[in-house]
C-alpha cells in the first residue's frame, strides 16, 4: 500500500476509532456526569414595565443607527455631487430621512409610554 492511499484511506479510520474509544472511556470513567441532574431553574416572566424598557432601548438604538447611516449617506451624496442637481436633491432627501429618524428616536420613549398606558402597564 503506497503512502497516499494510506493517508487517504487508513488515517481517517484511525482517527474515528480513537475518538470513539476516547468517548467511551470518558463515559465509563465519569458516569456521574451522564446522569447528573441540574438544579431546578426558576423561570419567571418579565413584567410589562421591564419589557417596555427593553423595547424602548432597542427601538431608540435602531432608529439612531439608521438615522446616522442616512446622515452619512447624505454627506457622501453631497460631497460627490460635483454640482449635479439630482445628486444634491438625493443628498437633501437623505438628510431629511436622517432628521426624521433622529426625531423618532427622541420620541420613542413618549410613544412607548403611550403604548404602556393603552396596554395598562
Amino acid at each position: 500500500m503506497n503512502r497516499k492511499r494510506w493517508a487517504r484511506d487508513v488515517w481517517p479510520r484511525i482517527i474515528m476509532l480513537a475518538l470513539a474509544v476516547t468517548t467511551g472511556v470518558l463515559v465509563v470513567w465519569e458516569p456521574a456526569a451522564a446522569f447528573a441532574t441540574a438544579p431546578a431553574a426558576v423561570v419567571a416572566a418579565k413584567s410589562l414595565p421591564v419589557v417596555i424598557a427593553g423595547l424602548q432601548a432597542w427601538v431608540m438604538g435602531i432608529l439612531a443607527a439608521v438615522a446616522t447611516l442616512y446622515l452619512v449617506l447624505a454627506g457622501v451624496y453631497y460631497a460627490t455631487a460635483g454640482g449635479d442637481p439630482s445628486q444634491v436633491e438625493k443628498a437633501k432627501a437623505a438628510l431629511k430621512n436622517a432628521l426624521v429618524g433622529y426625531g423618532l428616536a427622541v420620541l420613542a420613549p413618549v410613544l412607548l409610554s403611550v403604548v404602556k398606558g393603552i396596554v395598562g402597564g
